[in-house]
């Protein structure tokens, strides 16, 4: 008996020792890679869609209300003449968190800017940037209160990628540079959505082209993001076809019915019943 108990315990050891250990951390959320060649085949086919067509087409798909990011993610600016502030493209997502430490107290404003400029180099590095292409919307999981990632001088330099706008659960810095700017914003409305710290000291990124959530929306790397003066919608990139087809079909039946309306009226055609 007392032998029978020693091979237990032994086995149970040995078996105990097999097992590989248990991991630390997982994703569990696959991240898929897209060409930018399928980006821009995609964006032709909402070109030109309103946010309202496209949560129509989010019905269609059987994606009612899970899609539409909160109502407080609103425009920084409107055009209401040409609709500038529209936005489509395809997601470039990335997630900021505040930091677990204050910073020292400088003895000169050189001292400062030595660790400033460490602290962009380490904790805010700029290789997300390379991940911006003609059609880029970068969706910005914003985990800290005043601080902007973005302003009017590296969302200029941003745009110059190809960038077309940038949504955001935190906000900008520079509004009035940003607006004149005309660059598309969508920020959380109110005091949150009002930023004017820099980074150093206060938040780092944490990843980018990861699941991100946005207004209360999974934003995965390669969705397609539509947003105009009623909000932003979000096409998961597996069901983006089928909400195009549905949605371009809405749109089109409303410009042909609009149309009659407008000469009906007397009122001379313009770009949006064309």
């Amino acid at each position: 008996m007392r032998i029978t108990a020693l091979l237990f315990c032994a086995a149970a050891l040995a078996w105990g020792q097999a097992r590989p250990p248990a991991p630390y951390g997982k994703q569990y959320l696959k991240v898929e890679q897209y060409s930018q060649e399928e980006n821009q085949r995609l964006l032709k086919l909402f070109e030109g869609m309103r946010v309202t067509d496209v949560c129509d087409g989010l019905d269609v798909a059987g994606l009612q209300d899970i899609m539409m990011m909160d109502p407080d993610i609103r425009p920084l600016w409107r055009d209401g003449e040409k609709f500038t502030h529209r936005i489509y493209g395809v997601a470039l997502t990335l997630r900021t968190v505040p930091v677990q430490e204050r910073a020292p107290n400088f003895p000169s404003h050189e001292e400062f800017a030595k660790w400033e400029s460490n602290w962009y180099r380490t904790r805010v590095p700029g290789d997300f940037t390379q991940q911006i292409h003609p059609g880029t919307i970068l969706v910005v999981d914003a985990g800290t209160r005043d601080d902007g990632l973005c302003g009017s001088n590296n969302a200029l330099g941003w745009y110059i990628r190809g960038l077309r706008g940038i949504v955001t659960s935190g906000g900008c810095r520079d509004s009035d540079e940003m607006i004149l700017q005309k660059l598309p914003v969508y920020q959380k409305n109110g005091p949150l959505g009002t930023t004017r710290g820099i980074d150093p000291g206060r938040q780092q990124i944490e990843s980018f082209n990861q699941p991100v959530s946005v207004g209360r929306v999974l934003v995965m790397p390669g969705d397609i993001i539509v947003a105009d003066i009623d909000g932003v919608a979000v096409v998961p990139r597996a069901k983006a076809e089928v909400v195009a087809k549905a949605a371009r079909k809405i749109l089109e039946g409303d410009q042909v019915g609009r149309k009659k309306l407008y000469q009906k009226l007397g009122w001379p055609d313009d770009f949006t019943v064309k």
